[in-house]
């Protein structure tokens, strides 16, 4: 087994830690883990993406030119990596900002509205909990619990997050869960 993804989006969307997580729950879970970031000058409103591979055996290079899973949290993420996607990959869509759908037919597509759902789920600041929520739930790379785990570990020392993050978490599962 091996699943390679990308996250991608505006800087300060969380994309990284989004990565981050993902990356910690994997190693919990007993995978084998990259992590590879990629981020312009800017810290806010610049661009940023991260390559994240798990796999049960030895990953041999951190680039992923063709991810199984795309999470395109703006549009410009979403016309840059579409094209990369494997066939009948993945592509999870930051519906809140983002209208259009991927050109391609042979993809799976997901809106995840997140900004709505970290709203319900207590604070709109939580929209990338929700979207790893989302992802972990839809692809079973991670349960809810080693999601919760990988984001205690990618914010160690922030212990005052966790409660609102796994709460964004959950809501993530949920919506994968019950469609709505």
């Amino acid at each position: 087994m091996i699943t390679r993804t990308i996250f991608a989006g505006f800087g300060g969307q969380g994309v990284l830690l989004m990565g981050y997580v993902l990356s910690h729950g994997a190693l919990h879970k007993g995978l084998n883990v990259t992590y590879f970031p990629s981020y312009g000058a800017e810290m806010r409103g610049g661009t940023a993406n991260c390559t994240v591979t798990l796999s049960d055996k030895k990953i041999a290079s951190p680039v992923a030119s063709r991810p199984d899973v795309v999470v395109a949290m703006n549009g410009p993420s979403l016309e840059k990596f579409e094209p990369t996607v494997v066939e009948n990959g993945l592509v999870f869509l930051n519906a809140s900002l983002i209208n259009e759908k991927p050109g391609r037919s042979d993809l799976q597509v997901i809106p995840v509205p997140v900004v709505e759902l970290a709203q319900e789920a207590g604070s709109a600041r939580g929209g990338n909990m929700v979207m790893i929520g989302a992802v972990c739930a839809k692809t079973g790379m991670l349960s809810l619990d080693e999601t919760v785990e990988g984001m205690k570990a990618a914010l160690k020392g922030k212990a005052k997050f966790f409660d609102q993050n796994r709460k964004a978490i959950e809501r993530g599962f949920t919506f994968i869960e019950e469609g709505k």
